[in-house]
């Protein structure tokens, strides 16, 4: 696999995961009420329990921000980030059958999201290109409760029993196994596949983007479940 289509699987990877998580559903909420709110949700639990200091922080930020009078979707922004960089580490550790099931949701959701519109599903994909969504204003109640359960079950068994540790022979089957998904994708999109890397230049060409970074990870996802989970412990290694 040669730098280009590396860097493209980590573009992507990050586009599929930074719009991943939402803390809360009320605009406004009052200082009081946010830690209450946040938790009800499973993974934000896991959070609590794992690294105290960092759900800390977080609940000092929004607090921060909230009484800065910034919007909703600015606190997702900013907080974001932070738990993406978490769980990327914990994918690397997670067992495959919950790595698999995290990002299986993951694409549930951006289809469910390209169903209200092409640009709603660009804007939960690449937030830092024309500002984010937050998908619980989209979508049903159901999908991001298993959304949010997937996330604490993959955080929750990266520290359990089967425990997973990366080897450089997994690393080298990834990148085998990715090869010819990125050169089919290649074959069929032709320059256009340069949108994956450089999402900026997507501008009316949001449905396009949304189509292909689907269809990369269902290719990816069809794999068997051991080789599609080292392609995305692969994919997310450089984001720890």
């Amino acid at each position: 696999m040669n730098k280009t289509w590396t860097r493209t699987v980590m573009v992507v990877v990050v586009a599929a995961a930074v719009a991943f998580w939402v803390f809360f559903d009320r605009q406004r909420a009052p200082e009081r009420q946010m830690d209450s709110a946040l938790n009800a949700m499973p993974a934000w639990q896991v959070i609590k329990e794992q690294e105290p200091a960092l759900h800390q922080r977080i609940l000092d930020q929004m607090a921060a921000l909230q009484k800065a009078g910034e919007p909703e979707q600015q606190i997702i922004d900013t907080i974001q980030p932070q738990i993406l960089h978490l769980q990327m580490s914990r994918l690397q550790n997670a067992p495959d059958a919950n790595v698999v099931n995290y990002m299986t949701i993951n694409m549930e959701q951006t289809a469910a999201i390209q169903k209200v519109s092409d640009d709603a599903c660009f804007r939960f994909l690449y937030p830092t290109v024309k500002g984010g969504v937050n998908p619980m204003r989209m979508l049903d109640k159901d999908l991001m409760a298993r959304r949010m359960q997937a996330d604490a079950d993959m955080m929750r068994a990266a520290y359990g029993k089967n425990r997973h540790t990366v080897t450089q022979v997994e690393r080298e089957a990834a990148v085998e196994d990715v090869r010819p998904i990125m050169k089919q994708l290649a074959d069929k999109y032709g320059e256009e596949i340069q949108l994956l890397q450089m999402p900026e230049k997507a501008a009316g060409k949001e449905k396009l983007s949304c189509d292909m970074v689907q269809e990369m990870w269902a290719k990816v996802l069809a794999l068997p479940e051991q080789k599609a989970a080292g392609v995305i412990r692969l994919a997310v290694s450089e984001l720890e």
